[in-house]
């Protein structure tokens, strides 16, 4: 573990540029930190989810106050542009700020000034708050004008600057620029400020900047307000940048890069103590190996947060257990899928970062949606993948309002390439590797309805000195194969189990947690018909008849020898692979599948969180062992569950 986190810093530095290229609207003024804390990994968390708040804030009318409720401590954060900045200038200046202030991290308060923006976070509220002597500060810079001649001239333009800009018009209006005989100046107030407030601010920043006199730059930092006076036109005219939405210039994606590098290390550092302390971390931490690439930090964050037009609604394609997903478009029009992955006490950053990078990063295959690279400078992580145009399996299957069907072709030729997907993934290269999550929400289909298994999460793997991996329940209830529910006992014949009833979702076009007839679940029913002979009775309706009988009755089949009771009986994938190409391969009988109970599948197709005990779960087809024991979780149909607690809905 220390090897590893050396090995992280030095990659970082290995990526800090050498030389830094000042943009005014990104240069920071003052940081501004509250009394240091014992490190506490809740308070990351907590503080990613108060930026991404403001975020959203930020992006409809360049400034916002939101207000964070915890269990522990309240957190209120505040955010806002300079009045002359553009949309598009001010989201890049707080994708820098939010890359700089997690430095103060874990003090529980912070504030830090940018020349473009301004950004707070306390545990009271402080909205009103004009003044505050213990931490108001001013910066004086640009070197001190040396001929006396020219020093009188500037002082007068100075003092005659800051009596304009702080002036009756500009504290009413919470803004103003100005310039007197070459010397410029900049006023702005919090809006959240009532005008008295911004007056008072404005007068006292005035009468510090005086303070800085001779040097060429002043700048009054306020509890409530900023002042900038320099001898150059460092705002936009007018007070509006005509520039909408050009790319960042160099020296502000350069800026933002090192300003990153901090937050970094110190993610670093949290997630290294985090898991050095907790047993149960270190544990898990040995499933896979926390080591770090080069070629995985391929995007800086604020190309991507550009990219998706700042993870806007619009952008959204959708939303798993491990993040959110976007659409994004790169500066050279290349059009990626973006996801943000949730940053909360109960999946953490780094678990998540290491293991779907460092685990498919390396792996290739036409039915494994492809990993392009990741970003973990930002206040959050993101990993960029191909995009896929033709969405998810599950919205052509189950959505009745659509007109699209997939036809016989199109569905053999799916379970195919889900077949060999998962084939790669178990045998395929040097890792062998356990999807844990296969359904039809994470088949993933192309322009041309190629499948590609995607969100690779929860992925797990194991040398070839081992057979099974022991392991805390992860997946979706319905998916689950009865052994690893059970016992946590994880095999590739878990994945098998979900591909057979990804296969009978496929054939009969709807979901195996609805029911079908009164008689029981989707398995159930399949089972029953296929022991009537009457199998094809259950074949999607919407493709009428249009399909071969015998392909039907044989991948149904198929389907239900991978959805076996006993892991040991369930064909490897290769092996369905083989039965589905092969016209002379003969199916073996399949022996009968575990059911769900009648109360749990009800519960299950309502769509309701629940708790349960697992042996209500399992029918007689398991042993009398596996049905006395009990495992205390919580699931949701359809949706994925993890080992520590229920995701965020």
């Amino acid at each position: 573990m220390h090897f590893q986190f050396l090995t992280c810093l030095i990659i970082l530095f290995l990526y800090l540029p050498s030389l830094y290229f000042c943009d005014p609207r990104i240069t920071e003024a003052a940081r501004i930190c509250g009394k240091s804390e014992p490190l506490n990994t809740l308070i990351v968390p907590i503080f990613v989810e108060e930026t991404r708040q403001l975020l959203e804030l930020i992006r409809d009318d360049n400034w916002g106050q939101y207000l964070l409720n915890t269990s522990d401590e309240p957190m209120y954060g505040l955010a806002q542009c300079y009045q002359d900045l553009s949309k598009s200038d001010c989201l890049s200046c707080y994708a820098a700020i939010r890359t700089r202030i997690p430095s103060c991290l874990p003090a529980l308060s912070g504030r830090l000034y940018l020349d473009g923006c301004f950004m707070r976070y306390d545990t009271y509220e402080f909205y009103n708050e004009s003044l505050d002597s213990a931490r108001d500060s001013v910066n004086c810079s640009g070197g001190v004008i040396r001929n006396e001649d020219k020093v009188v001239e500037f002082n007068e333009s100075v003092g005659l600057l800051i009596g304009k800009i702080v002036g009756d018009d500009v504290w009413k209006k919470g803004f103003g620029v100005g310039e007197v005989e070459g010397v410029f100046g900049l006023a702005q107030c919090w809006k959240s400020l009532s005008k008295e407030g911004c007056r008072k601010c404005l007068e006292n920043a005035g009468d510090k900047v005086r303070g800085c006199l001779p040097s060429r730059e002043g700048r009054g930092m306020n509890a409530g307000c900023y002042l900038r006076y320099s001898d150059f036109k460092f705002f936009n005219q007018d007070g509006h940048d005509n520039n909408n939405g050009g790319a960042l210039s160099t020296g502000a994606i350069t800026g933002i890069a090192i300003s990153a590098s901090a937050f970094l290390i110190l993610l670093l550092v949290a997630a290294y103590v985090y898991h050095t302390r907790s047993p149960k971390r270190g544990r898990r931490s040995l499933d896979h190996r926390m080591t770090f690439n080069r070629a995985s930090l391929t995007y800086k964050y604020d190309i991507l947060e550009k990219a998706t037009d700042y993870f806007s609604q619009s952008m959204k394609l959708g939303e798993g257990a491990s993040g959110t997903v976007y659409q994004g478009t790169l500066p050279d029009g290349y059009i990626v899928a973006v996801k943000r992955l949730f940053f909360n006490t109960n999946r953490q950053w780094a678990d998540e970062v290491f293991n779907e990078v460092n685990l498919i990063s390396g792996i290739q295959h036409k039915n494994l949606v492809k990993l392009l690279g990741c970003s973990i400078e930002g206040p959050e992580s993101l990993l960029v993948y191909e995009y896929v145009p033709n969405k998810s399996l599950d919205q052509f299957l189950f959505d009745r309002s659509s007109n699209s069907v997939l036809s016989w072709k199109q569905r053999f030729d799916i379970i195919l390439g889900t077949a060999e997907g998962l084939a790669h993934l178990h045998g395929g290269s040097d890792i062998r590797i356990i999807h844990r999550d296969i359904k039809s929400s994470n088949v993933l289909l192309d322009e041309n309805f190629t499948p590609k298994i995607a969100d690779f999460g929860l992925v797990r793997c194991f040398g070839a000195d081992k057979t099974q991996l022991n392991t805390g329940i992860a997946g979706t209830l319905g998916y689950m194969a009865p052994e690893y529910l059970v016992r946590g006992q994880l095999t590739e014949k878990a994945d098998v189990y979900s591909f057979g009833v990804l296969v009978f979702e496929i054939v009969c076009g709807r979901k195996n947690v609805a029911f079908v007839d009164d008689t029981g679940s989707l398995i159930q029913t399949i089972w029953k018909l296929y022991k009537a002979n009457k199998l094809t009775e259950v074949v999607d309706r919407r493709l009428d008849d249009d399909f071969p009988v015998r392909d039907a009755l044989k991948i149904l089949q198929i389907g239900l020898l991978c959805a076996q009771a006993s892991p040991i009986i369930r064909p490897s994938m290769d092996e369905v692979v083989q039965m589905l190409i092969s016209k002379d391969c003969e199916v073996p009988i399949p022996s009968q599948p575990p059911f769900l109970s009648a109360k749990l599948e009800g519960s299950a197709s309502s769509g309701r969180s629940y708790s349960t005990d697992t042996s209500t779960l399992i029918s007689s087809a398991l042993d009398k062992k596996e049905n006395d024991i009990s495992y205390d979780s919580t699931y949701s149909s359809g949706v994925p569950i993890n080992e520590l607690s229920l995701i965020r809905r």
